[in-house]
Parts: C-alpha cells; structure tokens; sequence
C-alpha cells in the first residue's frame, strides 16, 4: 500500500492552484472589507472642521469676525450643514474663524450653558473684537451661511433670515422668567 506523499501534491499544479485561488479571494474579501468600512476616504466635513477649529480664546481674540457652531456627531442637520460650512470656511481662512463646539463633549459645558444652547446646530456670531452680536439656530443652506459670512467680515447688518438675528438686552419691565428648557444633549 502506498502512502499520500504530501510533498509531491505541494508540487502538484492542483495544490498550487487551489492555494492561488483561496490567497485571490482572500485579498478580495480584505479589499471589499476595507472599502466597506471607509478605505482611505478623508474625513467628512464636520471632523475636518472639528480638528482644524482654532481655540475658542483665541479666535475671540484674533481680530477677526468668529462663528462658533455648536454641533454634535450624530446631529444630521449638522452632518448636512459641513459641507457648505468647510468649502465657505476655505474660502474665507484668514479672514473669518469657525470654531466648532461637540456639544456631547463636558469640557464645552460652560460654553453652551454661557450661549443658552438648547438645539442644534447653533451658530454663536462674533465680530472682530469678539462681541457676541448674533445667532442662527438650525441648519443653513451654503447661500445662507455665505451670506452670515460675508456680514461677518465686511461689518454690516445680519442677514434678514429665519432664525438668525442679532443680540440685545431686554430692558425694564419686559424681563420675564424665562421657562425651564432642556439642554441640547436631552433629546426632548
């Protein structure tokens, strides 16, 4: 009786070629893998922002017009928003800073209890020497985010839009309690 020799079916074109094929679908499945989780795609829009923000402190303290937005990961309105909000802060790097806020994160508490934040995506507005002179709450269109931009820096009044208007104390007797909100992370 002869026994297998499994050196001769390592030699054998068979065993070579099944080996080719298993190692071919191998690689396959690894590629098809990879690009099903991200591959090597650039971050969205709203992590590229998020890195690039400059400190808050410092932007206040720049010189230049700030927009701060209050955002979160999971906030789709958000999510939308980044693109338009990337390509404009492109164009404008030097002359307008964008400061991005992840309201799930503690360290911006004092942040969002200090600019009353109680939805997003809220933009906090800022001229030049750092004065809070505006907000926009909800999401913005590229057009309508270009045109909060360009009142930023050429120094004129807010864009007349829905949800976004300019800061000012109340006065006198029209003080009244404020209702009890709840905080943006809420969901309610």
């Amino acid at each position: 009786m002869t026994l297998p020799n499994p050196a001769a079916e390592d030699s054998s074109p068979l065993g070579r070629r099944e080996r080719m094929i298993l190692a071919a679908l191998a690689a396959a499945l690894a590629l098809l893998l990879f690009g099903l989780r991200g591959g090597l795609q650039p971050q969205a829009p709203l992590e590229q922002l998020a890195r690039r923000s400059p400190e808050l402190p410092l932007a206040l303290a720049s010189g230049r017009p700030t927009i701060v937005e209050f955002y979160a990961d999971w906030c789709e309105a958000c999510r939308s928003m980044a693109p338009a909000m990337a390509a404009l802060e492109s164009e404008h790097r030097g002359d307008l800073n964008v400061v991005l806020l992840n309201v799930d994160n503690p360290r911006w508490s004092p942040e969002i209890d200090r600019y009353g934040v109680n939805g997003i995506p809220q933009l906090e507005l800022f001229d030049r020497d750092g004065r809070s002179i505006g907000r926009s709450l909800g999401a913005r269109s590229r057009p309508e985010l270009a045109t909060i931009m360009t009142a930023l820096i050429e120094e004129t009044p807010l864009p007349l839009l829905a949800g976004v208007g300019s800061l000012s104390p109340l006065t006198g007797g029209e003080a009244q309690a404020a209702p009890a909100q709840t905080g943006p992370r809420s969901h309610g």
